[in-house]
């Protein structure tokens, strides 16, 4: 093969080799862009339709509650600031955790009225809103897989040549406690009295049962009389046979 041949394919894949790593490194920056866009819609979606379920949620409630108007506005005001459009994922997830902390109060008061809690309406939006931050929940794991996967290759060396070349940047978390809608069965270990370790009123302390002791002689109970063997057990009673005699 001519020499000349050989320096041009060798120029060739000096140069195409570097423009191929190029553009499949630049793809996947895009696909994961993408993803992560993706899942943050499908976020949103969540959010959204719980935003919706508060209204009726509330109106519920106060049918037996009216006069807990601060709890009431608390959960409108931290509804209304997470619905604003336009939030950061992280400023968003401050949002939530807000909302999630006013919907906490609200279900507590729920629990002061046992008759509230056997309407089939109200049931039914606490298990509607429990699925939807089951499914906020999850959907918040699926996008923040994905923004690791792109931090991790916009801070990496090669990739971050082509990430500050098209200018692809680091995607924030949505990180957000996890909201608790679930009426959780309270546990306690005291009894009426509020004592704890035992419950009801405790048995009264039984002697300590012992055989039943013979007549006392000499102030000593259990004793034996005198001229009985010296006081010893196992010797007979005058005129009784049985038992060894002394040894004289």
């Amino acid at each position: 093969m001519d020499t000349g041949v050989i320096i041009l394919i060798v120029v060739v894949l000096v140069v195409l080799i570097p423009v191929i790593w190029a553009i499949a490194t630049y793809n996947g920056f895009v696909r994961l862009r993408n993803l992560v866009q993706e899942a943050w819609r499908q976020i949103d979606v969540e959010l959204h339709r719980r935003y919706d379920l508060i209204p009726n949620l509330l109106d519920t409630v106060k049918g037996f509650a009216a006069h807990e108007r601060a709890v009431f506005d608390e959960v409108t005001r931290a509804r209304a600031a997470a619905a604003t459009p336009g939030s950061t994922p992280a400023e968003q997830a401050r949002q939530e955790d807000a909302l999630s902390g006013a919907l906490g109060r609200l279900f507590a008061v729920a629990e002061a009225y046992p008759q509230l809690r056997s309407v089939e309406s109200f049931v039914a939006l606490q298990n509607e809103l429990t699925n939807t931050e089951d499914r906020i929940a999850a959907g918040r794991r699926f996008y923040n897989a994905n923004v690791r996967e792109l931090n991790t290759k916009v801070e990496s060396f090669p990739p971050n040549i082509i990430a500050n070349m098209f200018n692809f940047h680091r995607a924030e978390y949505f990180e957000t406690n996890d909201p608790i809608v679930r009426a959780a069965p309270r546990v306690s270990f005291a009894d009426q009295q509020g004592q704890v370790g035992q419950y009801g009123t405790p048995p009264a302390p039984q002697p300590h049962i012992t055989d039943a002791p013979g007549p006392g002689y000499g102030g000593q109970p259990g004793g034996f009389a005198p001229g009985q063997g010296g006081g010893q057990p196992g010797y007979p009673q005058p005129g009784q046979g049985g038992g060894y005699p002394p040894q004289g």
